[in-house]
């Protein structure tokens, strides 16, 4: 698999069109020489190891995340097409590991499918229909990133102290769960807390601010948050007693966990903990809508942004053996700038590895119309219409180990 990627990309650099098992190679760009990023120094860790061998990460967006609207409410499982507009095939599976990625980021909103009347008990039928996912990913030795999504909501989980009481028992219900039903899978199943938990519909929803009160009691309520969900699933015996699990701060920003509040939870199991942070950045580029649609990957250019939020990731977590995974990141689609966008994710690949943080490309199955256009594979017709995406983050993402320290 990895000759005929490298072969494709050779094509593709040469300006050659070719089409790519079922899916199909663009053609249309050309993939950067990344020229302005060091290796940077990175400790022995096993953990570390771990994370650079999840490689290239993809998340299955808009699909198990979404929440009841338009009568969904009425089957509970036809949710799973409700935004993205299609049901998850094992077919889409094997064509996103045939593509090269070594990792999907599968979010999932669990609120929905609870009984709240009866301690938050996880619906059957929904978590049966996880797994038959999980399972697809399991069978191709992909690592899987299993989440808790679109549930920051007051009643179930919210980051306050009046809310904090429901938040626990959700968190507990959840992962005992979710943790039992798993706990037989090795460790290419990574659970995940909390996906940006924050003060939705605040002022400071999408920003932590430490001169504010309410900001604070939010980060202490998802430091003690994580460490339920941490307690929780090593409680649940089997391999969760060493389970890789991933934390946010708030939002899930670089800010979040670089804030002096945030606290990595206590783990019975020694460095099993992964740092989780997303990252559209910058963000006039990737993720505005009124933003600019260019990307200019020389020195300075709008590289600065990314290498400063990574240096400071570095330098508080990875220098200390801590691994860290962007578990979102990506560039909308503006104007059909696929060249910027190749540009964009060519240099964030490159920037991340060099400071060993692992990626997971954001994509919500969104081609057309003015939202966010994040597609990079289109799974109604199993194609990868800008797979010149794809490959520049390969040509980055695939050590097959930490690299070497690099010469003083």
């Amino acid at each position: 698999m990895k000759k005929l990627i490298a072969f494709v990309l050779a094509l593709v650099l040469m300006g050659t069109s070719c089409a790519f098992a079922a899916e199909q190679v663009s053609g249309k760009a050309v993939i950067p020489e990344i020229n302005n990023v060091k290796q940077f120094e990175l400790p022995e860790s096993e953990a570390l190891s771990f994370v650079m061998d999840m490689k290239l990460g993809w998340n299955l967006g808009n699909t198990f995340d979404a929440t009841f609207w338009n009568g969904y409410n009425q089957n509970e499982l036809a949710i799973e097409k409700g935004w993205c507009g299609v049901y998850t095939t094992k077919e889409m599976i094997q064509a996103v590991h045939d593509a090269g990625f070594n990792t999907i980021r599968m979010p999932v909103s669990w609120h929905d499918h609870m009984d709240k009347n009866n301690n938050f008990a996880v619906s059957e039928a929904w978590l049966n229909r996880v797994q038959e996912v999980v399972d697809w990913a399991m069978e191709l030795d992909m690592y899987l990133i299993l989440n808790s999504h679109h549930d920051m909501v007051k009643g179930y989980c919210f980051p306050t102290e009046a809310e904090y009481a429901n938040s626990e028992q959700f968190m507990k219900t959840l992962w005992s769960t979710v943790a039992e039903r798993f706990k037989d899978y090795d460790n290419h199943l990574i659970f995940e807390s909390m996906n940006e938990p924050r003060l939705v519909g605040s002022n400071f929803e999408w920003s932590y601010n430490k001169a504010f009160p309410e900001c604070n009691e939010a980060a202490e309520c998802i430091n003690k948050l994580n460490q339920v969900f941490v307690d929780t699933v090593r409680a649940a015996g089997g391999n969760n007693a060493d389970r890789y699990l991933m934390v946010p701060g708030y939002c899930a920003s670089p800010d979040g966990v670089m804030a002096e509040i945030f606290r990595i939870p206590e783990d019975t199991a020694e460095n099993k903990i992964i740092i989780s942070v997303h990252a559209y950045t910058p963000y006039s580029f990737a993720l505005a809508a009124g933003g600019k649609n260019t990307f200019d990957n020389t020195l300075p250019g709008d590289t600065t942004e990314i290498a400063t939020f990574m240096n400071r990731l570095y330098k508080r977590f990875i220098v200390n053996g801590i691994p860290v995974v962007i578990g979102e990141f990506g560039a909308r689609n503006k104007n059909n700038n696929l060249q910027d966008r190749v540009n964009f994710a060519t240099y964030y690949i490159a920037a991340a590895k060099a400071r060993g943080i692992t990626c997971c490309w954001w994509d919500n199955n969104g081609f057309t119309g003015s939202g966010e256009l994040f597609g990079i594979f289109n799974r109604q017709k199993l194609q990868w219409p800008t797979f010149d995406i794809v490959l520049g983050m390969l040509k980055y993402a695939t050590y097959d180990a930490i690299p070497p320290k690099p010469a003083q």
